[in-house]
Parts: structure tokens; C-alpha cells; sequence
């Protein structure tokens, strides 16, 4: 009885991982290079930049500033007033669908495809 149980456990254990690989896969495969940034601040658009054009920017908003930097086709937040600096440390960003976000400040920084159709992966 207990080796007809292993082996239903390996089985199990053999399909989770195969599902898995799948998946990771598929994720890996349809992401796409982003071309532009969309920056919104309290939900509305702030300004879009092209991924390809290197440029600082600085966000004012009512409640703080956010620097963001767009250089070699990704977008970085690298200095911030908020009070805990976690967009500060988050990784740059250049694939479709991949956002950073500064909650204190209310920016919210998305990298989208150019044909309007994204995959969020």
C-alpha cells in the first residue's frame, strides 16, 4: 500500500512541476519589449516618454517629487521625498505591463507595448 501511495505522490509531484515549466514558459515567451512609459499621478496621466530617448524627469505632485530616469530603454525611479523610499528600490522596468509605483506620492509608473494590445504577465 505504501509504494502504490509514492508513487501517486511522485505523479503528483511530476504534473505540479511540468504545469509549472508550462506556464513560466508561456509567461516568458509572451512578454515584449515596452517602447513607452505612461506616468499618471492620482489616476490621471501625467505624461508619456518613449523608452528609446534617455531623459530625467521630475514628477511634482501635491504630496511629493519623484525623479524617474529613462536611459538604454529602461525606466528607473531613483530618488523620492516619500517617507519609506520603496520606489526607490524597486527594479527598473522595460517590459510591457510592468509598472513601478510610488503609493505615498500617488505616481504610478507603467511601461506599455506599441501596438495597444499588452500582456501583464
Amino acid at each position: 500500500m505504501d509504494k502504490r501511495k509514492l508513487r501517486h505522490d511522485i505523479i503528483l509531484i511530476a504534473v505540479c512541476l511540468f504545469v509549472s515549466l508550462a506556464l513560466w514558459l508561456a509567461v516568458t515567451l509572451l512578454k515584449k519589449p515596452g517602447e513607452t512609459v505612461v506616468v499618471t499621478v492620482n489616476g490621471e496621466e501625467y505624461a508619456r516618454y518613449s523608452l528609446d530617448e534617455d531623459r530625467e524627469v521630475v514628477i511634482e505632485t501635491e504630496r511629493g517629487r519623484n525623479v524617474l530616469v529613462i536611459k538604454d530603454g529602461y525606466a528607473d525611479i531613483v530618488d523620492a521625498t516619500c517617507p519609506d523610499g520603496l520606489c526607490e528600490r524597486q527594479r527598473r522596468i522595460d517590459e510591457s505591463g510592468e509598472s513601478l509605483v510610488c503609493l505615498p506620492n500617488k505616481v504610478t509608473v507603467t511601461v506599455i507595448g506599441g501596438n495597444g494590445v499588452d500582456f501583464v504577465g
